[in-house]
């Protein structure tokens, strides 16, 4: 009988999985190629020749490791107690998983997990409909049993069992549903934005890491706001991010202003899918509802750049950011006001300040300003482009005659030393700060006239 005919765009993942699904085949073993790669084939919108696999078998996990060590270049075992053994061939990285269900204790980060001997229970545990597909490597059909495929072309998100009991199995799936609403542009069922509802104080129980991982992939999407209407819509949001909920501010019909939520959420949107940018575009103002005044002049918001900063540390901390990303992002909140404080034209010594404080972050720093207009006004949005234009435009001619990237006295520490005849002290941090402030306000200044303005400093202080 001739062999089924294999879409052209599967190929790659055959050919990778090839040694893979011989060796189980030998052992008697069904080997199936599972998930979001199965998935992603059917969008057809994805680098197979990129993705990694993820495979489920009907071997326990001891016998996946004897059947796939001959043919490892790299092979690791911290999934095993979860049925899950990694394994990378022929320079593809590979996840084998035994079939499986697994459940969350009620009180419990770590699932309960036991194996499974056939396909389908196992994919009636999986999250969605859409991931709980799987492709028999020996027979290449495509094990379908709660229309995934059919959901993926209705463009629906649904569960393979009640959404409950999915939801339950690892809360985590809630969010899941927010990023794959976003990512495929599916419609939820009804069922499933219940459930979430009912269900949303048991991320509780899910670690604040693999929160934070969901978060960031829901940060590079195409447009992130669909998703995160989802998590404050269902209730998630209170669970992980509850700054959001009370950027929804209510609308004062005499002191009129923005809904903060929404302009929030189109800032994160306008960003370029860079992750920390967008983290930023997110935190920017969640100082809002903290800082808001009425007075004569209307609703104010004043130095909630500084109080949104601290509440982004705290909260990018409790998510258990790295601190580089937690500093890069705490910065751009800090700073996204800075642009706006000057109204009445750029000197020299104004753009100086604002690379130096900028530092590292400048780029992303300039496109957060750009992306935080969000008027109608089409005046107001031209006005302030072309500000940010003549901004940037200053930058780089002040770049060409002064190095501004890399901002420092004129003199070192040891030159100050060496000149004032003194040794490490605090004295000497005082003496390059006076210097930095110079070389700010005035430019290079060159170390002769350095050394006659570090005199006069020095002598002013009575020589200590």
């Amino acid at each position: 009988m001739a062999a089924p005919s294999v879409p052209p765009r599967l190929a790659p993942l055959l050919a990778a999985a090839a040694p893979l699904t011989a060796a189980f085949e030998a052992a008697g073993r069904r080997l199936y190629l599972v998930g979001g790669s199965v998935r992603d084939a059917l969008v057809g919108d994805v680098d197979l020749e990129q993705i990694d696999l993820d495979l489920t078998t009907d071997a326990r996990p001891d016998e996946v490791v004897r059947l796939v060590r001959p043919l490892a270049d790299a092979l690791w075992e911290q999934g095993r107690a979860f049925g899950t053994i990694g394994v990378k061939v022929a320079g593809r990285t590979c996840e084998i998983t035994t079939h499986r269900a697994e459940v969350y204790r009620e009180d419990s980060r770590k699932p309960s997990v036991t194996f499974g001997d056939d396909v389908e229970t196992d994919l009636s545990r999986r999250d969605f409909t859409i991931n709980a597909m799987a492709l028999d490597l020996s027979s290449l059909q495509l094990v379908d049993p709660h229309g995934g495929a059919v959901d993926l072309a209705q463009r629906r998100l649904a569960t393979p069992l009640d959404p409950v009991v999915s939801f339950s199995d690892d809360p985590l799936r809630m969010l899941r549903a927010a990023r794959f609403v976003a990512r495929f542009d599916l419609t939820p069922d009804e069922g499933l934005v219940a459930a979430a509802t009912q269900l949303a104080d048991r991320l509780e129980i899910v670690s604040a890491e693999r929160i934070r991982d969901e978060l960031d992939k829901i940060m590079v999407l195409e447009a992130p706001s669909v998703a995160l209407w989802f998590v404050v819509r269902t209730g998630l949001s209170a669970h992980f991010l509850p700054e959001l909920d009370a950027l929804e501010l209510e609308q004062d019909p005499i002191h009129r202003h923005k809904d903060v939520l929404a302009h929030t959420f189109a800032v994160v949107d306008k960003a370029s899918r860079d992750r920390l940018l967008r983290l930023a575009c997110l935190l920017h103002d969640i100082g809002k509802p903290r800082t808001r005044a009425f007075g004569p002049g209307g609703v104010s918001f004043h130095h909630h750049e500084v109080v949104g900063a601290r509440m982004a540390r705290l909260r990018m901390e409790a998510l258990r950011y790295s601190t580089d990303d937690t500093e890069t992002v705490t910065r751009l909140v800090e700073l996204h006001l800075r642009f706006h404080t000057y109204k009445m034209g750029w000197t020299d010594r104004a753009v100086r300040r604002y690379v130096r404080d900028a530092g590292a972050h400048l780029e992303r720093l300039n496109e957060l300003t750009r992306c935080d207009c969000t008027t109608r006004n089409e005046r107001r949005a031209r006005e302030l482009g072309r500000r940010m234009d003549e901004l940037e435009a200053r930058i780089a001619e002040l770049s060409e005659l002064e190095e501004l990237s890399a901002i420092r006295p004129d003199l070192d520490g040891t030159q100050v030393m060496a000149h004032l005849g003194i040794g490490p002290s605090r004295a000497v941090g005082d003496a390059l700060d006076f210097l930095l402030e110079l070389r700010l306000d005035e430019g290079p200044l060159g170390e002769d006239e350095a050394y006659r303005r570090l005199d006069a400093w020095w002598a002013s202080r009575g020589g200590r």
